[in-house]
């Protein structure tokens, strides 16, 4: 079994003692338990992944030893997933679903027909949408951590499209009106996939108009309705495997 995950901004060369302190020191600690002798893997979320071995354990702190180092290699296709704002108890449910399977980039959008309105609290829940990455990366053993953007507005997600298209991306906005599946689209010869994954209400008339204009494909999914919490996880799960991803 892989050594568990831990996050530090900077991951030092081996031979030398790396701390790990803060929330992370505290999880693998006190919640975790870890203690002398057992192995961990650190990464800076970066792509640094150095396999280490606990050398001293208090509370709140882990003092590792630090025995190997490389850089992992970045999976290729890049996944970019645009995902509009869930209800509050679905919203990191959504984000840590797809960090699992692989996103490497999170847009939150605040599409038409969202319930949830982050006009006021965008910071907060950008902050949320972090954290919640960075366990969900630790879980899964990623060495890189998501990154997730700014909030977006329809009107930045239609310049967003135009550019991914015109850096040669496929783009594909998931939607039960799609005239062709998503599975037929040429993800294996594209330098990135962004998937657009629309609200509970679904995606407006507007919109989906407006997507197919910037350069979007409108593509069904699967045969069933998903929602929009689990979407985006069940879209990279086929482009994981129709990919070199996987």
């Amino acid at each position: 079994m892989a050594a568990t995950v831990f996050y530090l901004d900077e991951v030092p060369e081996p031979g030398a003692v790396a701390v790990l302190d803060g929330p992370e020191g505290r999880h693998a600690a006190t919640v975790r338990r870890i203690r002398v002798g057992e192995p961990i893997t650190l990464s800076d979320g970066r792509g640094v992944l150095a396999e280490s071995e606990v050398v001293a354990a208090e509370k709140n702190r882990l003092d590792l030893a630090v025995r190997t180092r490389r850089v992992a290699t970045p999976a290729t296709p890049r996944v970019r997933v645009v995902q509009a704002l869930p209800k509050s108890d679905r919203s990191e449910l959504a984000v840590e679903l797809m960090t699992e399977a692989g996103a490497d980039v999170i847009v939150p959008w605040q599409a038409a027909r969202c319930v949830a309105n982050w006009e006021a609290k965008a910071a907060k829940g950008i902050e949320k949408w972090r954290a919640a990455t960075k366990s969900a990366a630790r879980q899964s053993r990623r060495a890189y951590i998501p990154e997730v953007t700014e909030l977006h507005r329809t009107r930045d997600l239609l310049e967003l499209v135009r550019a991914a298209k015109a850096d040669g991306a496929i783009v594909a906005a998931l939607h039960e009106s799609g005239a062709h599946k998503f599975t037929e689209l040429a993800l294996a010869e594209a330098p990135e996939v962004v998937l657009i994954v629309g609200p509970e209400g679904g995606l407006d008339d507007t919109e989906l108009a407006a997507l197919a204009e910037a350069g979007a494909d409108v593509v069904l999914l699967g045969p069933t309705v998903l929602r929009t919490s689990t979407a985006a996880a069940v879209a990279l799960g086929a482009v994981g495997a129709l990919t070199p991803r996987w």
